[in-house]
C-alpha cells in the first residue's frame, strides 16, 4: 500500500472512531494500532505499551498535572466569581463594560489555570446569567466568554506551550514569554471588538441603576490579589532562574491550595476531594491523549506517511510565506477536529524542521500554532468551548453561541496576520529577558 493510501485509510479510520463519540485518546490509539498492524502484523503488540509510555515518560511533563491542579483549585472555588465581580465593579460604567469584564476575567483566569474549558466554565457560570439579566443578547453573552476562554492556551502558564516545548525540545520559559505580548494583544483586540459591537448596535449596557462605591470596589480586591501575586511569583521563579517549570508548577499548585483554603475556609477534606478529583480527571485525560497521539505519530512514521508529507512540502518551490499559509490552513483544519494537545503532539515534530528550515522563528511559530488551535476551540464540529458554554447555558441554542463567537474567529485571523507582519510581537520579550536563542 502506498503512503498516500495508507494515510487516507488511517485518517478516515480516525474520523470514523471520532464520529461514534469515542473518547479522543481511545480513537487515536485504536486507529494507530490498526495502522501499525498493517505495517508490522502481530508484532505491534510488543511495542504499543512501550511507545505510549515513552510519549509521556518525560520529567518535564510533571508540570502539566501541577498546573492543571492549580487551575482546579481556582475553578472549584468562588475565586472565579470573585475575579469576575472585581472587574465588573471597576468597569461597570463603560458601554459594553460587562463584556469587557468577561473577557478581562477570562484573560486573568487563564493565567491562573492554563485551561480554556476551565476558564469558560468558571467565568461563564457567573457572567452569562448576569449579562442576560442586564439585557445583553444571548449571542453576545455566550460568544464573548467562549472566545475569552481560548486565551487559556496562549497566556502563561499554558499547558499547550509546555507540550510544544517538549515535542520540539525548545525552551518552555521562552515559549511562555513568547505568549505574553500576543496574549495581551489578543485580549485587547477582543475588547475593542466588544466595544465596537456595542456601539454599532446601539447598546448601552452600563446598567442604569447599578452603582458601586469606591468601598465596594476595594472590598473585592483582598480575595483576588493573592491569586494574582501567585502568577507573578511563578513567572519570577521561572525567568529568574530560581526553578524549573516543573518545580514552579508544583510550588504554584501548593501556594494556590493554601490561598484558597485560607480565603474560602475549605478546611474539610470533603470540600477538597472534588477539586482533587477534577484535577486528576483532566490530567489523566491530557496524558492519555498525549500517549495515544505519540502512538499515532509513530504509526504515521512507520507507514512512511510523515516522511512523504515532509518531502512533498519540502519540494514545493514556493515563497516561504505561501508555505506558512498552507501550514496555517492545515492547522486550522486539524484544529476543527482534534484538541490542541493532540494536534501539537502529532504535528509539531513534523512541522518544526520545515518551519525552521524556511527561516521562521520556532517561538513565533508556537504562537501562530496556538492561535490556530484557539480558533478550533470555538468552531464546529468539535468546538470544545462551544459545548462547555452550551452545558452551562442549555437554554441558549448552540447556533446563538456560534454566531456570537464567529466575529472573534475573524479577530484571531487578523491577529495571525498582524503576527506575520510584525513577528517581533512574539520574539521581543523572550530575547529581551533571556537573550537571543542559541
Amino acid at each position: 500500500m502506498s503512503p498516500t493510501m495508507a494515510g487516507v485509510l488511517l485518517i478516515c479510520t480516525l474520523f470514523l472512531f471520532l464520529g461514534t463519540g469515542m473518547p479522543i485518546a481511545f480513537a487515536l490509539g485504536l486507529a494507530a494500532m490498526g495502522g501499525l498492524f498493517l505495517a508490522m502484523g502481530f508484532d505491534v503488540i510488543g511495542i504499543v505499551a512501550e511507545t505510549m509510555f515513552a510519549g509521556i515518560g518525560n520529567l518535564a511533563f510533571v508540570s502539566i498535572p501541577m498546573f492543571v491542579l492549580m487551575g482546579a483549585f481556582v475553578a472549584g472555588t468562588p475565586a472565579g466569581a470573585d475575579l469576575y465581580r472585581a472587574l465588573d465593579r471597576w468597569m461597570y460604567k463603560v458601554p459594553g463594560g460587562l463584556v469587557l469584564s468577561n473577557i478581562g476575567a477570562c484573560a486573568v483566569f487563564s493565567g491562573m489555570t492554563g485551561s480554556s474549558p476551565a476558564t469558560c466554565a468558571a467565568i461563564g457560570k457567573m457572567g452569562i446569567p448576569e449579562m442576560i439579566n442586564r439585557g445583553y443578547p444571548a449571542s453576545v453573552a455566550t460568544g464573548s466568554i467562549a472566545a475569552g476562554g481560548t486565551l487559556g492556551i496562549l497566556l502563561p502558564p499554558s499547558v499547550t506551550m509546555i507540550v510544544y516545548g517538549i515535542a520540539t525540545e525548545t525552551s518552555i520559559g521562552r515559549l511562555f514569554l513568547a505568549g505574553v505580548i500576543p496574549g495581551l494583544m489578543l485580549t485587547a483586540m477582543f475588547m475593542c471588538w466588544a466595544v465596537i459591537d456595542a456601539r454599532r448596535k446601539g447598546y448601552r449596557f452600563n446598567a442604569s441603576g447599578v452603582v458601586y462605591t469606591l468601598r465596594d470596589k476595594l472590598a473585592v480586591l483582598p480575595k483576588v490579589l493573592p491569586l494574582m501575586l501567585i502568577i507573578v511569583a511563578i513567572l519570577y521563579v521561572l525567568y529568574g532562574g530560581v526553578a524549573t517549570p516543573s518545580e514552579a508548577a508544583g510550588a504554584g499548585a501548593m501556594l494556590t491550595l493554601v490561598v484558597v483554603v485560607l480565603i474560602y475556609r475549605l478546611f474539610k477534606v470533603r470540600s477538597l476531594s472534588g477539586i482533587f478529583g477534577a484535577g486528576m480527571r483532566e490530567s489523566v485525560m491530557i496524558m492519555m491523549i498525549m500517549a495515544s497521539a505519540e502512538l499515532f505519530a509513530f504509526a504515521l512514521s512507520s507507514l512512511y506517511i510523515t516522511q512523504s508529507v515532509a518531502e512533498v512540502i519540502a519540494s514545493l518551490e514556493v515563497n516561504r510565506w505561501v508555505l506558512m499559509g498552507l501550514i496555517n490552513v492545515f492547522l486550522l483544519v486539524a484544529g476543527l477536529f482534534l484538541p490542541p494537545v493532540a494536534v501539537i503532539v502529532m504535528t509539531a515534530p513534523l512541522l518544526f524542521p520545515i518551519v525552521t528550515q524556511a527561516g521562521f522563528d520556532p517561538y513565533w511559530f508556537a504562537v501562530i500554532l496556538t492561535i490556530n488551535m484557539e480558533i478550533g476551540l470555538i468552531t464546529p464540529p468539535v468546538g470544545l468551548n462551544l459545548f462547555v458554554i452550551n452545558g452551562i447555558a442549555p437554554d441558549i441554542p448552540t447556533r446563538e453561541i456560534l454566531w456570537g463567537a464567529l466575529p472573534y474567529v475573524l479577530v484571531m485571523a487578523l491577529a495571525i496576520f498582524i503576527m506575520c507582519l510584525f513577528p517581533d510581537i512574539a520574539t521581543f520579550l523572550p530575547e529581551y529577558v533571556m537573550g537571543p536563542a542559541i
